[in-house]
């Protein structure tokens, strides 16, 4: 059986579903970022249980279609972040996107708008801009290497993006790192 579970969004969410599955005795077959595969099914006593212990860590089930395709390629996009920053020659967003879901970019683009008020491009450069914060945040890096880090074209462009989305420069940013960061299931 599988289930899909909303706001996973890093390591430390699969920890701790996997540790809500363990108390619950369940014994799952695979979890990652939005899913869990059980090797049995769950009957409805043991679906609400679960669906409360989600609750109260900040996870929900998903139980419509659209809205499990929007979470699979939201967790797509964190590991498509994470394969920009190794790889030398990443992939185009479009087909690493398809290659990672089974699905058809433009279908998922549709649903994913339709559902989101936003398109796959604008999220992921939310989820990049968070991921400057982050790094500028680690005083271990500089914009250039950052931008280089992230695959943008130039320095100038990441500063245009970053005012964009946050309001404020780099340089306001730097000096009044009280600004607020959004987590990833905030975006």
């Amino acid at each position: 059986m599988k289930i899909g579970i909303s706001n996973m969004v890093c390591p430390r969410c699969i920890d701790a579903v996997e540790g809500i599955m363990a108390e619950m005795g369940l014994p799952e077959s695979h979890v990652e970022l939005g899913t869990v595969e059980l090797e049995n099914r769950l009957d409805d006593n043991q679906l609400s249980e679960l669906q409360e212990k989600l609750k109260i860590r900040g996870f929900e089930l998903i139980f419509d279609r659209e809205t499990e395709l929007v979470n699979l390629v939201k967790a797509t996009l964190i590991k498509y972040l994470d394969h920009l920053e190794k790889d030398k020659n990443p992939q185009k967003l479009s087909i690493f996107v398809s290659i990672n879901t089974n699905y058809n970019y433009s279908y998922l683009s549709k649903v994913f708008s339709d559902q989101k008020g936003m398109t796959i491009e604008s999220y992921l450069i939310e989820l990049k801009i968070e991921r400057v914060k982050e790094l500028l945040s680690f005083k271990k890096f500089t914009l250039s290497e950052i931008a280089w880090k992230l695959k943008y074209s130039s320095v100038q462009y990441l500063s245009n993006q970053f005012k964009k989305i946050t309001g404020v420069t780099v340089t306001d940013y730097l000096k009044n790192q009280n600004l607020p960061r959004k987590t990833i299931d905030q975006i």
